[in-house]
């Protein structure tokens, strides 16, 4: 699944994702830690991972493993 950055917060390392339907989903700092990456843009394109109980467990750049 992918989604575009809607909102970042780089003290607390959180936001939002807009996926291609409209719909809002959050992401929380141990996601964006899981990354790898140390920054992101608004309007960034970005993969999202899911967890076994359906949180946001990893975001990263379309194409990474």
């Amino acid at each position: 699944m992918q989604g575009t950055v809607a909102t970042y917060d780089p003290q607390t390392r959180s936001g939002t994702l807009l996926l291609d339907d409209g719909t809002e989903v959050a992401f929380p700092a141990a996601a964006f830690d899981a990354s790898g990456l140390r920054l992101l843009r608004l309007g960034q394109r970005l993969k999202i991972e899911h967890g076994s109980s359906g949180e946001v467990s990893r975001i990263t750049l379309p194409g990474l493993v």
